[in-house]
This record gives structure tokens, C-alpha cells and sequence, in this order.
């Protein structure tokens, strides 16, 4: 029993300092925030802090990783089998970003480093070679190209929409995307 509460603190104690974190990284660049400030945000010591975590950049570094693996799990509950597998897959993608909002928001923005948005494209390259590229025969040099476009346009397709208020629903977005993968821009109506 003791253990459990343990964990449930140690859980806290990391959650108030990645929400405290993500507060900061809004207003200011990662090499402008110090650990001093993160601990007073949330109100928590120094040494604790030190405890979970080596540095702001660790910090930035443990969060970028836990949504790579979030993304992971969803993306393993799905397997591509067809045009609406692919549109259910990117649907609870964008489902993932929209309950992450905050988040995501903040490091895809402009003025935040782009070392989310590179593991972000590894981790997207990955997936869509061993699936949706391999299903459609592309050559190894040609699905590189491809990948790459499809994977950094649905990246910024994605931020666009959770900085315009989600204006539409995950489904529609994700037909969005499927349409501009599939038929293309003049193939769209």
C-alpha cells in the first residue's frame, strides 16, 4: 500500500512540473527557463525536481518521448487495411493531439525547437514504411520522398487546426488529410 502512494505522488510530482513546464515553454524559448523557475511554478523544491529529472532539457527530452510512445499505442491498435482503416487511424491520431492540445500546441510551435516535430517525423516515417508506403509499392528512394511529404504536410495540417480552435471535428480532419494523401490537391473537391 505504501508503494501505491508512492507512485501516485511520484506521478503528481512529475505531472505538476511537466504542466508548470508547459506554462513556461509558452512564453519563453527552453534555454531562457531555468529549473528554478519550473520549481517555483509548481511550488515545488529544487531537489525534488532533481530527483525526476537532470535538467530543463531532460525534462523537455521525457516529454517529447512519453507522446512518441502515446502515439505508438494508438497507432498499434490500428492495422491498415483500407481506405476507411486509414481514416480511422488518423482520426484517433488527431483525437490524441486534441486531448493533448496544449501540448502539442506548444511544442509544434514556431518558436519552440523542432526536436518534437523531428521525432514526431522518425516515429511517422516508421509507421507509414512499414504500412501505407509498402501497401502502395513504392521504391525505397521514391518512398522516402513521399513519406517525408505526406508526413511533414499532415504535421503542419494538424498544428494549423489546433491553433485555429479545432474548427473541425478529428473526422473531418482526418478525411482532410486522407483526401490530400490519396487524391491530391486537384483531385479534392
Amino acid at each position: 500500500m505504501a508503494t501505491s502512494k508512492l507512485d501516485r505522488r511520484k506521478k503528481y510530482t512529475q505531472m505538476v512540473l511537466k504542466d508548470s513546464f508547459i506554462k513556461l515553454l509558452k512564453e519563453k524559448d527552453i534555454s531562457s527557463i531555468t529549473v528554478k523557475e519550473i520549481c517555483e511554478l509548481a511550488d515545488i523544491n529544487r531537489s525534488t525536481f532533481y530527483s525526476h529529472f537532470s535538467d530543463q532539457f531532460d525534462l523537455l527530452d521525457k516529454l517529447e518521448n512519453e507522446i512518441i510512445e502515446d502515439m505508438t499505442g494508438y497507432l498499434s491498435q490500428h492495422h491498415h487495411m483500407n481506405e476507411d482503416d486509414d481514416i480511422q487511424m488518423l482520426e484517433n491520431l488527431i483525437e490524441y493531439f486534441a486531448s493533448k492540445q496544449e501540448i502539442c500546441k506548444t511544442l509544434l510551435n514556431e518558436k519552440s525547437d523542432n526536436a518534437f516535430q523531428k521525432k514526431v517525423m522518425v516515429f511517422a516515417h516508421q509507421f507509414f514504411k512499414n504500412s501505407w508506403i509498402a501497401d502502395n509499392h513504392l521504391d525505397e528512394a521514391l518512398s522516402e520522398y513521399v513519406s517525408t511529404f505526406i508526413i511533414s504536410g499532415s504535421i503542419h495540417v494538424i498544428n494549423s487546426w489546433l491553433n485555429n480552435g479545432m474548427n473541425k471535428s478529428p473526422k473531418e480532419m482526418a478525411e482532410i488529410i486522407n483526401n490530400l494523401v490519396k487524391k491530391g490537391l486537384l483531385g479534392m473537391k
